[in-house]
């Protein structure tokens, strides 16, 4: 028997609302799997959850998953991290563009959508979610100007690296100072002859309060920025000198403080290249 999909539906919904392709909002997912689970927890997200919960889901139209090795979580700092602890946690990244205007439209299907895959035991529990979020872009600060990719593009160009930071303000009030120095002064200074070719800056949005138990609620809604730097180059090739200071120069600002710096590398799809590098 036929199920009933509502199909007749789809119609009235492709011929209304925002259908750019600027990337308004993303999901920014880091998530340690249980010792022990690491193949697992590959195989479920590889095959089945980056695409039926996440990549077909209307609105969501770019995605990438990334991986930090454990020389990679080596490199991360500060030892004391109000995001991860200890600061290792996290060897997995899922980064996704949303189109701009349909985050209240892709919010109730991603609810829904998770709420059938954990009843139909098509969810992985064995694994800790250190941090997720969906964010509102803010900003993108490009190093090359109007040359090379742009955010849109992010997902799928072949990136060899990606440093997530995480820069977190005292109060409300001073997250806008602290997004205009990082937009018109601290991000075009530190682009210039970097191995990173732009850095997006998001702000976390809380999870509906119907959201699956295993996610705990975002922190820092109105206190944090997150940013991501696409990189050209391993990480492990530059990480010294031009990532092993962003904390100092936030700090020098006197506009917020530096949570977390991890860099990451893309995983290969559909393989297990990397799960045996994790601990």
């Amino acid at each position: 028997m036929n199920e009933d999909t509502r199909s007749e539906l789809y119609a009235e919904l492709a011929a209304v609302g925002p259908y750019g392709t600027h990337p308004g909002h993303a999901l920014i997912t880091m998530v340690e799997p249980h010792p022990g689970h690491e193949y697992a927890y590959n195989h479920w997200y590889e095959d089945d959850h980056y695409y039926a919960g996440a990549m077909a889901m209307p609105w969501m139209y770019a995605g990438r998953r990334w991986v930090a090795t454990r020389d990679l979580q080596l490199l991360r700092y500060p030892q004391k991290s109000a995001i991860a602890q200890p600061v290792t946690a996290g060897c997995y990244l899922s980064t996704y563009w949303i189109t701009a205007g349909r985050y209240d439209d892709h919010m109730r299907w991603t609810v829904a959508i998770n709420k059938r895959l954990n009843r139909d035991a098509r969810v992985y529990h064995h694994r800790t979610h250190v941090l997720t979020a969906f964010q509102n872009h803010e900003a993108t600060v490009y190093r090359d100007g109007a040359a090379g990719p742009r955010d849109v593009h992010a997902l799928d160009h072949p990136y060899a690296g990606l440093v997530l930071q995480v820069v977190d303000v005292d109060t409300p009030e001073r997250r806008a100072p602290a997004l205009e120095w990082l937009r018109t002064r601290h991000l075009p200074r530190r682009l210039a002859g970097s191995p990173a070719s732009l850095v997006t800056v998001f702000s976390p949005t809380p999870l509906p309060g119907d959201r699956m138990t295993y996610v705990k609620q975002v922190e820092g809604v109105d206190t944090r920025l997150t940013l991501l730097w696409f990189l050209e180059t391993d990480p492990r090739q530059c990480w010294d000198p031009s990532f092993t200071d962003l904390d100092a120069a936030v700090t020098e600002s006197g506009l917020g403080r530096v949570e977390l710096v991890a860099p990451f590398i893309p995983t290969v799809p559909g393989t297990d290249t990397y799960v045996d590098r994790l601990r």
